[in-house]
């Protein structure tokens, strides 16, 4: 069955204006036109924006998503039976929240006592599953799924005082970055401080330190753009920045 654009906005939820949005960028092309031309879109294309939807869903970006559906390697049933998993993950983890929740109402109505440790219970899962679904083909891709498993490991075993020193370090490491731009110089003082926080923030997350694996999470943070946005919402080039600092300070990649 072919639609035109208002019918496949129709069907699918979406907006005409994002459609053709879809087509400029190369992410969602028509199979063809009409005499009139009208977009017309085919089963191989309901197919492919249903793909799409799947991924924003679970909040890619649309320069990733055609990155990956474009890949020849890319397999259709595989990736519903990913997102399949994560949506199911996810599921998990509402239901966790929704107990940590009602437990603590028990404890304030005092039908119940519950420890500082089942405070936190559904918070780490749903760090790791954010993580998971934002950066986890690539950081499996580069690292493998023992290491990533074992960091997942450490994250669910923290305590809240280590959890609360991991954010206080990233805070700190994020003013001391701002400051360390400036400079414009990474072998610097404050460029190899700020290396050395980042490893001492990492230390909360991986369970054992490489300095290969450091500077390679460094090159990710400036060869994806979701980590590159990330450090560079407030100064652009900090993500060029913490690379070249960490790329000195492990002394991989000179």
């Amino acid at each position: 069955m072919e639609y035109t654009v208002q019918g496949l906005g129709r069907l699918a939820g979406v907006s005409t204006r994002t459609l053709r949005y879809y087509d400029e960028i190369g992410l969602l092309k028509p199979a063809g036109l009409t005499e009139s031309g009208y977009r017309l879109y085919g089963q191989t294309e309901v197919d492919r924006l249903q793909q799409i939807l799947f991924y924003r869903e679970l909040g890619v970006g649309l320069e990733r998503i055609r990155a990956i559906l474009d890949d020849p390697s890319f397999d259709p049933a595989r990736a519903l039976r990913e997102h399949r998993e994560q949506l199911l993950n996810r599921r998990r983890q509402v239901d966790q929240l929704i107990t940590n929740v009602e437990k603590t109402i028990a404890q304030r109505e005092g039908r119940m006592e519950m420890t500082d440790k089942e405070k936190f219970e559904g918070f780490k899962d749903q760090m790791i599953e954010e993580n998971e679904r934002k950066f986890g083909r690539e950081i499996r891709e580069q690292y493998g799924d023992q290491a990533v498993e074992a960091s997942n490991a450490k994250l669910k075993g923290m305590s809240p005082q280590e959890m609360g020193e991991a954010e206080r370090l990233a805070k700190e490491l994020a003013g001391l970055l701002a400051e360390a731009v400036k400079t414009g110089d990474p072998g610097g003082e404050l460029g190899q401080q700020a290396a050395e926080l980042h490893k001492r923030w990492l230390m909360f997350y991986w369970p054992e330190y490489s300095r290969k694996a450091h500077a390679g999470l460094a090159d990710l943070y400036v060869n994806d753009e979701r980590f590159t946005a990330y450090y560079d919402k407030e100064q652009p080039g900090t993500a060029a920045f913490l690379r070249d600092a960490i790329h000195i300070y492990t002394g991989v990649n000179q």
